[in-house]
C-alpha cells in the first residue's frame, strides 16, 4: 500500500507515523511550504537562542492520555501553564477574567460585592459564558457582565473577525468564559506543556521512520495521484476540488516579529489589546521554554482577511451558508474510494492541537487500520 499525505502539519505527520510504524507501509508526505510542522513550526533564533513560534503561540494542552502518550514518544516536555494578561483601561490585568481580575480593576469593597454575588449565584470554581452572565437580570451581575463584554471581548472579537459582533456566529461568543475562581490558568487540562526542544523537533522525530519520505515545496497538482492507493488530504477541501462550489471563507493573520534590546517586554507570554491599536495581541516567545537572554523576541499579531494564494488560512468563518458549501465538498470526498480529508483545513474547523492528533488516531483506527 502506497500512501500520499498532503500537508506536513501535525495531523498529516501523526497519521504518517501511525501508518508507517504500525502497518509497515510506505508514506510520501508533500507540503507546498519549505518546512515541516505546518502552523506549529518553530525555530531557534541564532543570536539569542530563543525558540520562536513562527505562526503564533502554541501551547499544548489535553485531558486525553492516549494523545499525550502518543506525542510523548517523540518529545520530552517542558511543563507550562498559560497565564496571559489583557489591557483594560490602561491596566495590565489577569486573563481569563476571574475573581483576581476584579480586585485588579475595582476598589476592594466593590470587588468584594461583585465576588460575593457571583459565588452565591453560580458557585465557586465554575465557568460562565459571557452570554449567560449578560442574561442575568441582577443589577450587580448585569453591571459586571456588560463591563467585561465591552472591555474584554466585544472589540477584540470584532478586530479578530473583521465585522460587527452581532454578525458573528453565536458559538464564537459562547466560548468566551468567565472563571469564578482564582485560577489564572487559561486552560485547565490535566496535561499542559510545550515540547522541550520545540514543535519542529517533535515533528521531525515523528517523521524519522524508514517508510516515510518528505517532499517540501511540492504542490498537490504536480503529483501523479494514480501512483498511490490511498490519499490523505489535509489542505483546504475547496481547493482540492478547484472551488467548484465556491470559496470557503477564512480569516488570516499578519505576524510582525521583532527583536528588542531589553530582557523582557511583557509581564507574561502574551498580552491582548482588546480596545487599543489594530493588533490583537503581543507574544513574547522566551517565556514558553523559560529561555534566558539579554534581548527578547516578540510578535505583534494583526488579523486580516484571507485572500486566495496571497496569505494563509487560519480561522474558518462558520455559518449556515458555509456549512452547506462544506458539506457539498465532503460529499465529493465520499464519492472517491481511499480519499480522506483531515485537519483544520480538510474538516473546516478550528481545532486545538490535541483534537488534531485525536482525529488522526481515530481515522487510522476506523478507516485505515
Amino acid at each position: 500500500m502506497k500512501n500520499l499525505i498532503v500537508g506536513a502539519g501535525l495531523s498529516g505527520c501523526a497519521l504518517a507515523n501511525k501508518i508507517a510504524a504500525e502497518l509497515n507501509e510506505d508514506v510520501l508526505i508533500i507540503d507546498k511550504r519549505n518546512h515541516i510542522a505546518g502552523n506549529i513550526y518553530d525555530y531557534k533564533d541564532i543570536e539569542t537562542g530563543i525558540t520562536v513560534h513562527k505562526y503564533g503561540p502554541h501551547i499544548f494542552h489535553t485531558n486525553n492520555k492516549e494523545v499525550w502518550d502518543f506525542l510523548s514518544q517523540f518529545t520530552k516536555w517542558h511543563p507550562f501553564f498559560f497565564k496571559p494578561n489583557t489591557v483594560i483601561e490602561g491596566n495590565i490585568v489577569t486573563l481569563p477574567f476571574n475573581l483576581k481580575t476584579l480586585y485588579e480593576l475595582f476598589p476592594d469593597e466593590t470587588a468584594a460585592k461583585i465576588e460575593t454575588k457571583l459565588i452565591n449565584t453560580y458557585g465557586f470554581g465554575t465557568k460562565i459564558s459571557i452570554s449567560q452572565l449578560r442574561n442575568n437580570n441582577d443589577t450587580t451581575i448585569n453591571f459586571i457582565a456588560n463591563y467585561i463584554y465591552e472591555n474584554v471581548y466585544k472589540h477584540y472579537t470584532e478586530k479578530q473577525w473583521g465585522t460587527n459582533i452581532n454578525d458573528i456566529n453565536s458559538s464564537v461568543i459562547n466560548r468566551l468564559l468567565i472563571h469564578i475562581s482564582n485560577d489564572c490558568r487559561y486552560f485547565q487540562d490535566k496535561f499542559q506543556a510545550i515540547p522541550l526542544n520545540g514543535y519542529t523537533k517533535m515533528i521531525e522525530n515523528m517523521l524519522n521512520h524508514p517508510n516515510i519520505e518528505v517532499n517540501l515545496e511540492t504542490e498537490f497538482k504536480d503529483i501523479n495521484t494514480s501512483d498511490f492507493s490511498r490519499i490523505i488530504y489535509t489542505g483546504s477541501i475547496d481547493e482540492l476540488f478547484n472551488y467548484k462550489y465556491g470559496l470557503l471563507p477564512y480569516r488570516s493573520l499578519i505576524f510582525d516579529t521583532m527583536k528588542i534590546n531589553k530582557e523582557y517586554f511583557l509581564k507574561s507570554a502574551m498580552t491582548t489589546f482588546p480596545n487599543n491599536y489594530n493588533f490583537t495581541r503581543i507574544t513574547e516567545h522566551k517565556y514558553f521554554l523559560d529561555e534566558k537572554a539579554s534581548h527578547t523576541i516578540v510578535t505583534f499579531e494583526y488579523p486580516t482577511e484571507y485572500k486566495t494564494d496571497k496569505n494563509e488560512r487560519y480561522y474558518p468563518i462558520n455559518n449556515e451558508k458555509t456549512l452547506i458549501m462544506y458539506n457539498k465538498y465532503l460529499n465529493e470526498v465520499h464519492k472517491k474510494k481511499n480519499l480522506f480529508v483531515l485537519g483544520r483545513l480538510g474538516n473546516y474547523k478550528y481545532y486545538n492541537m490535541d483534537t488534531i492528533v485525536e482525529n488522526a488516531i481515530n481515522l487510522f483506527k476506523e478507516k485505515i487500520k
